[in-house]
């Protein structure tokens, strides 16, 4: 068994992870600071692991982060997750057909107008979504 895993915070470096408990930030970024915390304050790897229901490689990899990145590394990185294949001006598109036109679209009628004309593939699921988060 290797050396316990144990980052050392200055005074400043603990009040500023305790502060991000109260901003707006991602509760994963609240939940990398406190696993921090509570490293520094001596609850070994084993024991955070079990409070937060994570595997203890995970929580390794937290204190990693922060030994390398610091502050920086609680958040995840930039361009994370699928990217949307319709652009803004497709909806806005979409919604002047549905002002100017006399008749109705269902989702369907308005993912193969999406195709028809701007070729872009949207299933009538996804489109209703995107649609109904615009409002």
């Amino acid at each position: 068994m290797g050396a316990r895993l144990r980052v050392f915070l200055t005074r400043d470096q603990d009040k500023t992870l305790l502060n991000l408990r109260t901003t707006d930030a991602p509760q994963k970024v609240k939940e990398r600071a406190e696993i921090i915390r509570l490293n520094a304050h001596g609850w070994y790897v084993e024991k955070i692991a079990a409070h937060f229901n994570w595997t203890p490689q995970t929580v390794r990899e937290v204190l990693h982060k922060w030994e390398k990145l610091g502050l920086e590394g609680l958040w995840d990185k930039v361009g994370r997750g699928g990217k949307p294949k319709w652009k803004e001006s497709d909806i806005v598109f979409l919604e002047e057909c549905l002002k100017k036109e006399p008749r109705t679209y269902n989702s369907l009628q308005l993912a193969q107008k999406l195709e028809r004309d701007r070729q872009i593939q949207l299933s009538p699921d996804r489109l209703r979504r995107v649609l109904k988060k615009r409002g």
